[in-house]
């Protein structure tokens, strides 16, 4: 038996990449059960995970359902101990959980004027004051928190559940083009590209059509995280390979890189791979043999 876990669009859903990321990033096995966001379709699914009423809420091998993203964090972390969910040090511990708390419930004026929106990356959003008081926020807990635990990148030492409730402000960051320090910069850079975030947006590009709630009008600039290869979706079932590399079944879709063509059973593994081919080891694997 796995975790269940229900999540909105990929793209968009900040709380639905905590959630994911709680997971992913630190090897526990989920199923992923997605209902597009402003339709009738999450509610619905969440009658069957009573009593949430928020994308993301877990349900446990054992059928206990857990909303909330801190709820969920705590509850993996006792039931994973090995994980590394939480920091192993009491300090580097408490200082996590801090930030966790403070991103859970504050920074109200940066989520509503820049929510997060994966698919695009803006040159200037003209932020107001009160984003930027947030943004003064962010520097200052997160330098607090590297000076109490003597970390270089990550917040608590290795990454943990402080940096993933900060993984979607960096998506804000990263995306509005947000003015912050160097260090700060570092910090969202070192988001980018970290495997499981890269995994998750590329699956957020190709999952489902733009939500117009999240359009804006500003000038657009080239996403600042690592440059994916130059993959392309290309028709037939040509294929190097018989057997897509995600699930073993049957080819029926394909991609072109490199001049060489690989095979897919389906079109989200097929165009996943196309976003961003360095995000997921298996296809690598298969590129590099």
């Amino acid at each position: 038996m796995t975790y269940d876990l229900v999540i909105g669009d990929r793209a968009y859903s900040s709380w639905s990449l905590r959630g994911w990321l709680l997971f992913d990033a630190f090897g526990i096995p989920v199923k992923t059960i997605s209902a597009r966001l402003y339709t009738d379709e999450l509610p619905i699914l969440l009658r069957q995970f009573h009593p949430g009423k928020t994308a993301p809420t877990m349900r446990t091998p054992d059928g206990v359902v857990v909303p909330e993203t801190i709820a969920i964090a705590e509850e993996l972390a006792s039931r994973h101990p090995e994980a590394g969910i939480w920091p192993a040090d009491p300090k580097a511990r408490a200082v996590a959980r801090v930030l966790a708390a403070e991103m859970h419930a504050g920074f109200g004026a940066l989520r509503s004027y820049c929510p997060m929106n994966l698919r695009v990356s803006y040159a200037d959003c003209a932020p107001p004051a009160e984003v930027l008081a947030d943004l003064a926020r962010l520097e200052v807990i997160w330098d607090w928190a590297r000076d109490q635990t003597g970390s270089d990148l990550w917040l608590c030492g290795d990454y943990s559940a402080a940096d993933v409730f900060f993984a979607p402000v960096a998506g804000r960051i990263a995306g509005y083009n947000l003015p912050v320090s160097d260090r700060a910069r570092a910090y969202v850079q070192a988001h980018l590209a970290h495997p499981s975030f890269r995994r998750w947006r590329a699956m957020g590009m190709v999952d489902g059509a733009d939500q117009d709630y999240y359009r804006r009008d500003y000038p657009r600039r080239d996403w600042p995280g690592p440059r994916p290869l130059p993959a392309r979706a290309v028709d037939g079932t040509t294929a190097e390979n018989t057997a897509c590399p995600y699930s073993g079944k049957p080819v029926t879709h394909a991609l072109e890189l490199s001049g060489r063509r690989f095979g897919f059973c389906n079109a989200f593994c097929r165009d996943k791979t196309v976003a961003d081919p360095e995000a997921w080891p298996a296809f690598m694997a298969l590129y590099h043999s």
